[in-house]
């Protein structure tokens, strides 16, 4: 009776035991990418993600909670309606100092003086 002594090797659910083992490991590896990228669909944080920064086809993707919202670059200038609201100085140590348009003594250092 050879069938009773038969190898282990040749059986075939061995196999199919071998193939779930690598899938689980697939998914494993899977949910970590997905847990370690900052848009993740698990996370509450508020993140912003900017997509080639400078250039003509930048994207902004920002995410607070469940909502995403994509802003996608035109490659336009913007223009808008707003007012210039003062002047800003860089001093020779680096520091900035904003000058409201308007106070008094200021004024535009390419203005005439009065």
């Amino acid at each position: 009776m050879r069938f009773l002594d038969h190898d282990e090797a040749d059986d075939p659910l061995l196999s199919v035991v071998n193939l779930i083992d690598v899938f689980l490991v697939l998914i494993g590896i899977l949910l970590i990418v997905i847990m370690r990228n900052p848009l993740n669909p698990f996370s509450s944080q508020e993140v912003t993600v900017i997509e080639n920064p400078g250039r003509a086809d930048m994207r902004i993707t920002v995410k607070k909670g469940e909502d995403l919202t994509r802003y996608e670059s035109t490659g336009e200038i913007g223009e808008g309606q707003g007012v210039k609201a003062g002047v800003t100085y860089r001093l020779p140590d680096g520091r900035l100092v904003y000058v409201p348009e308007g106070a008094d003594g200021a004024r535009d250092p390419g203005s005439p003086a009065p």
